[in-house]
């Protein structure tokens, strides 16, 4: 069996041998346990859709406040993402990817304990420090295990974990929070940490990443037990590898320097400022969307219900784009599901009675998700295996730059032309990141992870 040797050779002989392995159990086991650590965080960034009003209630908190909540969390997931992503391109994806979820398991149990608006906004940023160094490694990481052609659809698959995740918060809300009251679903999601912390010890560090950074041995230690895991699955002897894949040229290091060098500086701001439209459209909609229902005379109840039926369609949204994302391309997916969304966020902006804003917020959590999986599939792909983290650290944060300002701004929105022009101004938004995607960035589908970036 081929082994890597050392330099850009080793490196590209890695890759081919990752790169001919059948779709198996081991990558589906893989991906499911990355997903299911993927689904908790989810649940705990979702569940602030649910509980912002009856939060706000204990508190007796003004629309300012609750928007710095929201925004709050978002901040610690800026910084999260850009320090997660710098350590895991110089100490390995695995060890930042574990302690990600010690930091929002204990945020958590804090959370349940708050016993003001300060002590609720210092923990809030401390569950967003947590979940943003989680989204943007595990990306990198499934991204670097997974083959050409299916990089693209366990991707947007990973990123359903998030629809999912929604659901069951808005579920868990449901029958927690009226009961036994917002603090409860922190202590449930607690619980759920733990969980995500034993089954993330069955993840091996990535090869690429240990290749990389030179360091061979352990590498090949990994493939050559990913290689006997993936026979045994299949039952078959695995394929020769076609080559060593060519490896592109550029510094032996990475960092925010890589990112601006001319290969990847016309990518790095397009993405920046693809994410930061989206996220600042997106959260300024969704952490207000239950508390938008309840000023429209619905109870806390109704509004969860609402909300969480109209999330059900992000669903078929998700498995759409894990269809699409490999059959029309990641750019133009991405593309047409964020026209798609900014298509019904103007909808629902527009709607005046209870069935037209199921219907319409139906259609708006489609394509929500859609785009979602896209994005996630697209991004990794498009930054060197020694830049990854660090390219989709400070993606994810620029992003995070626009959901700190989301929530924020919804109030001033609100306060001046109302509710409708808060889902007029996201519809611009989007509009605005799908024009950036289809006239800045490449076309990434069935291409080798190495023949992107190098």
């Amino acid at each position: 069996m081929p082994r890597p040797t050392t330099g850009t050779s080793g490196v590209g002989q890695l890759a081919a041998r990752l790169e001919r392995l059948p779709w198996s159990g081991y990558q589906r086991k893989l991906l499911l346990v990355v997903a299911t650590a993927w689904l908790f965080d989810s649940i705990d960034l979702a569940s602030l859709t649910f509980m912002l009003s009856p939060i706000s209630t204990e508190f007796s908190l003004d629309h300012t406040q609750a928007g710095l909540v929201g925004s709050t969390s978002f901040l610690g997931m800026l910084v999260g993402a850009v320090v997660a992503g710098a350590l895991a391109d110089r100490v390995g994806r695995r060890r930042v990817f574990q302690w990600s979820i010690v930091i929002w398991g204990v945020a958590g149990i804090a959370l349940a304990l708050s016993w003001d608006f300060s002590s609720l906004l210092a923990f809030r940023f401390l569950l967003g420090l947590g979940m943003g160094a989680e989204f943007p490694v595990a990306a990198a990481l499934m991204a670097e295990f997974l083959p050409a052609e299916r990089r693209g659809r366990g991707a947007a698959i990973l990123e359903g974990a998030w629809p999912v995740g929604f659901v069951l918060a808005g579920t868990l809300a449901y029958f927690i929070v009226e009961p036994l009251g917002w603090r409860a679903m922190f202590v449930v999601e607690a619980c759920l940490a733990l969980w995500a912390l034993v089954i993330r010890r069955f993840i091996p560090e990535s090869p690429r990443w240990l290749a990389t950074h030179g360091r061979y041995a352990e590498a090949e230690q990994i493939i050559t037990e990913i290689e006997r895991a993936v026979e045994a699955a299949t039952g078959k002897p695995l394929p020769e590898p076609a080559g060593p894949v060519t490896t592109a040229s550029g510094p032996e290091r990475g960092g925010i320097r890589d990112l601006f060098s001319p290969a990847y500086r016309r990518r790095t701001l397009s993405l920046w400022t693809v994410w930061f439209c989206v996220l600042l459209g997106y959260y300024g909609l969704t952490t207000w969307l239950g508390d938008l229902l309840t000023q429209r005379g619905l109870d806390v109840i109704h509004s969860i219900q609402y909300v969480l039926l109209m999330a059900l369609w992000g669903i078929p949204g998700f498995l759409s784009a894990a269809y699409l994302v490999e059959r029309v391309g990641r750019k133009f997916c991405l593309a047409g599901y964020t026209v798609a969304s900014a298509v019904a966020a103007y909808a629902y902006g527009q709607a005046d009675d209870r069935a037209e804003l199921i219907l319409t917020g139906s259609i708006l959590q489609f394509f929500f998700f859609g785009m979602w999986s896209a994005l996630y599939a697209y991004t990794p792909e498009l930054f060197p295996t020694r830049s990854r983290g660090i390219g989709m650290g400070t993606a994810t944060a620029a992003g995070r730059l626009g959901a700190v300002l989301g929530p924020t701004l919804v109030p001033i929105i609100l306060n001046a032309a109302g509710a409708t022009a808060v889902f007029t101004v996201s519809a611009g938004l989007f509009l605005l990141a799908a024009s950036v995607v289809v006239a800045l960035l490449p076309e990434t589908k069935h291409t080798v992870l190495e023949d992107i970036s190098g």
